[in-house]
């Protein structure tokens, strides 16, 4: 009986991940035409075509897709047991990859991840921004943060951050001879900064809330985003209004930069949350990250 090349086999399952040679193989710390060779060489031993190539994109056969839906879970319980195996002699090292959105990283995880990298010099830390509700497992994640403590089952959720309020702030030369918005729904006439969610591929409708009524409202303008940071940018630059944080806005508008409109309509938010898979055993660098980020802070920390 002849066995597979576990390398060829996760090389695979790292390019149909990606749907990119390139991508993949810096990931592998290989070439490209290394790469390539080495996928040839597994469709050939297999007897199958795995992967449909052009000179723009790669996809997977039916026959690719079949090994990649087998081959993925069964990697990742494998990488998952021989991180626990380590974990029990290792001290906290190595990679703790994490999704998030930009304002989690910039002031929640950031802040608090310093502190614990300069304690723990071999603790390599990956913090990936995205706005989508990541499937930390398929996608190799240690964790991800989302708003608000419902996941799926077999996660567990650990609060991070303190509850907050969404703002709506446009600069006052903006607004300098325009009708103030008194209600949501005002927003409709002026001009906003969207922003788009890959989850839906739609523009996000910003969520209001006043004496437990609810509501959303579509907006429209000149520019769409899916960096919070450039929505403040664009909103301090004078192109309409933007949805943001609160605590994002707050110095802006205590200095004049930003005006804040429809203060008794800002929702109320729960905190982020750190989610990660229920393991029987973690790995010593992700204990240490979630004991870090766990919210509130114990006093010694």
């Amino acid at each position: 009986m002849s066995y597979e090349n576990l390398n060829d086999l996760r090389a695979f399952l790292i390019v149909a991940r990606e749907s990119n040679f390139t991508r993949a193989a810096a990931q592998l710390g290989m070439s490209r035409s290394g790469l390539s060779h080495a996928i040839t060489a597994l469709e050939a031993r297999l007897g199958v075509r795995l992967l449909t190539r052009t000179t723009r994109s790669v996809s997977l056969t039916q026959a690719g897709m079949r090994l990649y839906n087998r081959l993925q879970p069964m990697l990742s319980e494998l990488d998952s047991e021989l991180a626990s195996l380590r974990a029990l002699s290792e001290k906290p090292a190595g990679i703790v990859r994490i999704t998030a959105h930009d304002h989690a990283i910039a002031s929640v995880l950031w802040p608090r991840l310093q502190a614990l990298l300069k304690h723990y010099p071999e603790i390599q830390v990956e913090l990936s921004v995205d706005y989508a509700l990541t499937d930390i497992v398929a996608q190799q994640f240690d964790a991800g943060v989302r708003v608000g403590n419902i996941v799926d089952k077999d996660m567990i959720a650990v609060r991070i951050g303190p509850d907050f309020h969404m703002a709506v702030v446009c600069s006052p030369d903006y607004l300098n001879g325009k009708k103030r918005p008194e209600i949501p729904g005002d927003l409709t006439a002026h001009l906003c900064i969207n922003l788009r969610l890959p989850t839906r591929g739609g523009l996000y409708a910003w969520d209001f809330e006043k004496d437990e009524k609810k509501l959303s409202v579509r907006v429209q303008g000149q520019t769409v985003f899916n960096n919070t940071y450039l929505m403040l940018q664009a909103a301090l630059d004078g192109m309409g209004f933007a949805y943001i944080p609160l605590d994002l806005a707050q110095s802006y508008i205590a200095s004049g930069e930003l005006t804040a409109v429809l203060e008794e309509w800002w929702p109320h938010f729960p905190g982020y949350h750190l989610y990660y898979a229920n393991r029987r055993q973690m790995a010593p660098a992700l204990a240490e990250v979630i004991s870090a980020l766990r919210y509130p802070q114990r006093e010694a920390e």
